[in-house]
């Protein structure tokens, strides 16, 4: 990867599969805007490192066939809006229930009835040592469902946007399914994890402005979503219906640099700056955890 996230010059002639994944948007609403939950990669990392990214990451095999109880959306619902087959749209709906909490402590579950709205959990800090165990693959998201009596609440989860890498990309590639969420009352956001340096909320104009004005890094599916966003309620986003259409940006190598191509890649590439410096403080708009 290039200092500005965008991919080395290629090397091979065949593109790498790109793997399924999930990224979850959490949103509330604050006094004067919708906020979403942000969090910047840790400088260490060895992808995408300094990124300002959503809580999010690749559909583990045990999200498949996970065999959980399931409150919500059924799979094919999931499938017919996300144009996938059942068992991928089941395992995407897993991973990003266990990508939040992993990454941000919030948890899409409640306990498990049998019968009628379950509920939801109020506070997920319970489950500190599953969450630690889960980041460390010991432990899968269906046992520890299993295990604590929840069930998934697919129904707080909506489907947003697909994203997928260039083909350009020589390093990995993701076919990556965005979804929002609210985050559920009583939980809280914190960013725990071993993969970001810093965790906030930001109204999305304000993660917008400080991309333009070059105080922070956003790759094109982050700062379209961010787009997405701006000037709306969590009631609105909940209810909006959404068309997923897979978005393949194309790259292409111009005066030194590479140049994505995506439908709004001229809006993208006149406010593309410089990566954040590491450990700045919150700018207006922003409020950390």
């Amino acid at each position: 990867m290039t200092d500005e996230g965008l991919p080395e010059k290629p090397t091979g002639t065949d593109p790498l599969v790109p793997r399924p994944a999930a990224t979850v948007m959490l949103v509330r609403d604050a006094a004067e805007s919708i906020e979403v939950f942000m969090m910047r990669r840790h400088a260490a990392m060895d992808f995408v490192a300094g990124v300002m990214v959503f809580p999010g990451g690749g559909v583990d095999d045990r999200d498949r066939n996970a065999d959980i109880a399931w409150f919500g959306p059924e799979p094919g619902w999931w499938a017919e809006r996300l144009g996938v087959d059942t068992g991928l749209a089941e395992a995407l709906v897993c991973a990003a229930a266990r990508e939040t909490f992993e990454e941000s402590g919030v948890l899409f579950a409640g306990p498990y009835s049998g019968a009628g709205d379950p509920g939801i959990v109020s506070d997920a800090s319970a489950y500190g040592e599953a969450r630690a165990a889960l980041a460390n693959h010991s432990l899968s998201f269906a046992d520890f469902l299993r295990d604590e009596k929840l069930v998934l609440r697919a129904d707080l989860l909506r489907p947003w946007d697909n994203w997928i890498t260039p083909k350009e990309e020589r390093t990995r590639r993701y076919d990556t399914f965005f979804f929002v969420g609210a985050l559920p009352e009583g939980q809280r956001a914190d960013g725990e994890n071993t993969e970001a340096d810093r965790a906030f909320w930001s109204t999305p104009q304000a993660g917008l402005d400080d991309f333009e004005q070059g105080n922070s890094f956003l790759l094109p599916p982050t700062w379209t979503q961010l787009n997405s966003l701006a000037g709306r309620s969590v009631a609105d986003v909940l209810a909006s219906e959404r068309k997923i259409v897979p978005i393949e940006p194309n790259l292409s190598l111009g005066e030194g640099s590479w140049q994505i191509e995506f439908f709004d890649s001229g809006r993208y590439n006149a406010a593309r700056n410089h990566r954040a410096p590491l450990g700045r403080g919150p700018r207006s708009g922003e409020s950390e955890r």
